[in-house]
């Protein structure tokens, strides 16, 4: 294999030597590195690259032609050189408002939290609402739902607004449920629950759409406010080792953010946008599908829609309830009849649908829906997803592959829930859970993600993940379901290569090929074996031949 390698690169760079002297040499080398192509001669040790796309794949000694006074060569002294590592699903603006707003995550207690909440609320102006992101009961003692009495003891005098870790509901104080004005009488609202005491009163703790009831009351950032927030976004992600994110449900303002951010400079990372639907058909049959804008860096051809809530919060629409809560089988967030004219919409306009199902309901809910927009064997050429594909009936799997429905998937969101899922679920119902391998060796092709800011954006924590289901320290021992797991190569396939097929880019990006864009994620150690990738380091990001940062 070894040999092969070489002697394909050294045929790939004699083949190219006439362009390099005709057409000078290339801006940036990558040399004496371990690089990992996903193409057909899989490995090698240079890379040259020239206006941002590139040149030549292969061995060291067939670099010589593309070597000039100019070029910038960068000894990496045997780092992993990857594809342009994708996240398949993030929310950008979500991103930049966590490094702004209050940082619940990892509070290990109730008294975690509301230490940090009592900080806040003490170097906050009065009156001023408190915003934060990140609590999650599964991780406190007793694994209960805080109350905004709780909240009501270290900051009772302004309206505290503070989202779960998965973005599916939302803790409120006293103060917030009466500027909302919910009460015992207040419905809950469709798609939505309030959840309440054992004499009806609202606890404080809204799920899925009853968090809105709080949410249209907190003053909306300013363009300016948003537009930062989105370039910081970016480059969280493209520190985290990202060089292209699929931005998980946007609106039509962000769109036009993104597009002003691109006249001013180079967007740290390529962004696939998707839509909310409801931007969508706001906008009406004027608008179209846009692709690679910037030279490649945006694109607008995705809309997004909401089938169910999270797990965490059990808001996941499931066909049989809930294990540890048999009053509930979670929210449908989706009715038949707009979701279905929606769908035929899309298609009529050429636009990518990628809805969000956790529960098994949910995902055949979706499923059920795509087939008939499409037929069932007619969408491969659409490459419509499940956004998240969590819990799924076993009867569901084979349909991905035979309808071509892309499941998006976050391997982060396992290790996380792995704790708690099979209370939620029940012992055999979890097996269904997160099924990586399974859909590979049914031939579906897994576009991997983090959900950020639900999950840390950085791909290292998900590379892990997938490759052990195993949390930091190791556990559980051989992982959990550990039939699951997938390779180091398949892992880094479904952050690259898969995920920029899941986005129609895999033309331009995914694989290291001669002619495509230069987009590398570099580690700072050769970890393709699979162990230790913890251990590594994000040593560069380079999108377009542009080091991004490093």
């Amino acid at each position: 294999m070894r040999t092969r390698m070489a002697v394909v690169g050294t045929v790939t760079g004699l083949a190219l030597a006439g362009a390099a002297s005709a057409q000078g040499p290339a801006e940036l080398v990558l040399e004496n590195a371990k690089v990992m192509t996903l193409a057909a001669a899989p490995w090698a040790e240079a890379v040259a690259v020239k206006d941002g796309r590139i040149a030549y794949v292969g061995d060291r000694a067939g670099l010589a032609p593309w070597i000039g006074e100019g070029t910038r060569r960068l000894d990496l002294k045997g780092h992993l050189v990857l594809p342009g590592l994708v996240d398949a699903h993030v929310h950008v603006e979500g991103m930049g408002t966590a490094r702004e707003s209050l940082d619940l995550v990892g509070a290990a207690s109730l008294d975690d939290a509301l230490a940090r909440v009592a900080a806040r609320a003490r170097a906050a102006l009065a009156g001023e609402w408190l915003l934060g992101r990140g609590w999650d009961q599964n991780d406190w003692p007793g694994k209960t739902f805080p109350t905004a009495a709780d909240l009501d003891r270290v900051a009772p005098d302004r309206p505290v607004m503070l989202v779960r870790v998965d973005g599916h509901a939302t803790w409120v104080n006293s103060r917030a449920l009466a500027l909302a004005g919910i009460t015992k009488d207040t419905a809950d609202p469709a798609g939505g629950r309030i959840m309440r005491d054992a004499g009806g009163a609202a606890t404080g703790v809204l799920i899925d759409a009853a968090s809105s009831l709080v949410e249209r009351l907190v003053p909306p950032p300013t363009r300016e406010q948003r537009k930062r927030r989105l370039r910081a976004g970016l480059e969280v992600a493209a520190a985290g080792g990202l060089t292209a994110v699929h931005d998980a449900g946007v609106d039509l303002e962000a769109v036009a953010l993104y597009e002003e951010l691109l006249k001013e400079g180079p967007l740290p990372a390529r962004v696939h946008v998707m839509l909310r639907a409801d931007a969508f058909l706001a906008a009406g049959p004027g608008l179209v599908a846009r692709h690679g804008l910037g030279d490649g860096q945006l694109h607008v051809h995705a809309i997004k829609a909401m089938a169910d809530g999270a797990l965490g919060s059990r808001g996941a629409w499931l066909l049989a309830p809930y294990s540890d809560e048999p009053g509930t089988r979670g929210l449908p967030m989706l009715k038949p009849e707009p979701y279905a004219a929606l769908l035929k919409d899309a298609a009529s306009r050429g636009f990518q649908v990628n809805t969000h199902a956790i529960g098994d309901a949910a995902n055949r809910f979706v499923l059920d829906a795509y087939a008939a927009t499409f037929g069932p064997a007619g969408g491969a050429r659409h490459r419509w997803r499940v956004e998240h594909a969590q819990v799924l009936d076993p009867k569901d799997v084979p349909r991905f592959a035979a309808l071509g429905v892309v499941p998006s998937m976050q391997p982060t969101h396992c290790t996380s829930d792995m704790y708690w899922a099979g209370a939620r679920l029940g012992p055999e119902r979890e097996k269904y859970a997160y099924l990586w391998q399974t859909f590979r060796a049914a031939g579906v092709p897994v576009a991997f993600g983090s959900d950020a800011p639900v999950e840390a954006v950085d791909v290292i924590p998900g590379l892990h993940a997938a490759i052990t289901r195993q949390d930091a320290k190791g556990w559980p021992e051989g992982g959990w379901h550990p039939k699951e797991r997938l390779g180091f190569a398949d892992a880094v396939a479904a952050f690259s290569r898969d995920a920029a097929w899941a986005a129609f880019d895999e033309k331009e990006t995914g694989t290291i090929e001669v002619g495509k864009r230069a987009d590398f994620t570099v580690l700072d150690k050769d970890v393709s074996d699979g162990r230790d990738v913890l251990g590594a380091k994000i040593a560069m990001t380079i999108v377009n031949g542009r080091i991004a940062t490093r």
